[in-house]
């Protein structure tokens, strides 16, 4: 005979169990980032294997030509100029068929966080004199910030908002040319374009050799992660969670210095003599020059615009 309780069917989930609990661990929340980044890491590699305007150029070419637009950017005051720059680009990410919207998000994902520490305060009379605009608040006579006195008001000027914009449009045309960049070429072919413009090669292998085991590494980590999480019956408490990962941590550093001394090994053994070869070789055609004698050109026009020789 069967008993009863046997008989009784529990159609909700399980409260007793560490794997199908509601919320998740900040474990599983670091991991879900982490594989989220490797996600856009493979997706990225798609988009250098389009039939598009800057995948055809040439890898010197196009490092060459990003590298002296940078710099004549960093020396740009005019917000009009960088604004056109900006929409040049966008229109160069349409030509190299990416997407204008995963392009944008990409760039002012990170740009609000790490410009905003240093545009925000311009914005204010504190650090830049200028007329006011929008009044914040008022200190009245004597008011000091530790040795710093402080103005009686406090308020939003013209000036400093208008050098706030141009910082993070700066920011924002610069770091649009180095993502396009790496989204139209492969990774191992920008490392081997980085020994064109005199790069040591010890530190080109070394970013080579990092970002290709990465992967591996965190792979392990999923692995280790998934077969605690197959023998956990009882969650464990915040601290023994955090002494869990930090075991981990430690063990997957160990981990990683054995793999690269055993890698370094099988390189020694096969003939490794400091320089990594690729399978593509490099030949500069004419739309490659085209390219690079148009971005410098340009880049010697914003120059020039930047120290007032030629006025628009």
């Amino acid at each position: 005979m069967i008993p009863d309780w046997m008989k009784e069917v529990d159609v909700g989930p399980c409260q007793c169990s560490a794997v199908s609990g509601g919320g998740k661990s900040f474990i599983q929340k670091t991991l879900d980032g982490v594989f989220a980044f490797l996600q856009e890491s493979v997706a990225s590699e798609s988009f250098s294997r389009r039939d598009g305007l800057m995948q055809s150029l040439d890898p010197r070419a196009k490092l060459v030509s990003i590298l002296v637009l940078v710099f004549a950017l960093s020396l740009t005051r005019d917000i009009q100029i960088l604004l056109a720059f900006y929409i040049f680009e966008l229109l160069l990410c349409r030509l190299s068929k990416i997407e204008v919207g995963f392009f944008i998000k990409r760039v002012w994902l990170f740009i609000p966080l790490f410009t905003g520490i240093i545009a925000l305060p311009m914005i204010f009379n504190i650090f830049l004199p200028g007329d006011p605009l929008y009044p914040v608040a008022s200190l009245g006579p004597g008011a000091t910030l530790g040795p710093f006195a402080l103005p009686e008001e406090i308020y939003i000027t013209r000036q400093g908002l208008m050098a706030a914009a141009i910082f993070t449009l700066r920011v924002a045309a610069s770091v649009s040319a180095v993502v396009l960049l790496f989204l139209t070429t492969r990774q191992q072919v920008i490392f081997k374009s980085l020994r064109t413009v005199g790069v040591p090669r010890v530190y080109v292998l070394t970013l080579e050799m990092a970002y290709r085991y990465i992967f591996l590494l965190t792979d392990l980590m999923r692995e280790i992660y998934i077969a605690k999480r197959a023998r956990t019956i009882k969650p464990g408490s915040l601290f023994e969670e955090q002494k869990w990962v930090g075991g981990r941590i430690g063990y997957i550093l160990m981990r990683s210095l054995t793999t690269s001394e055993q890698v370094h090994g099988a390189m020694i053994s096969r003939g490794f003599a400091g320089d990594v070869k690729i399978m593509q070789d490099f030949q500069m055609q004419s739309r490659d020059y085209l390219a690079g004698a148009v971005s410098l050109s340009l880049s010697l026009l914003l120059v020039l615009i930047s120290q007032d020789i030629i006025r628009v």
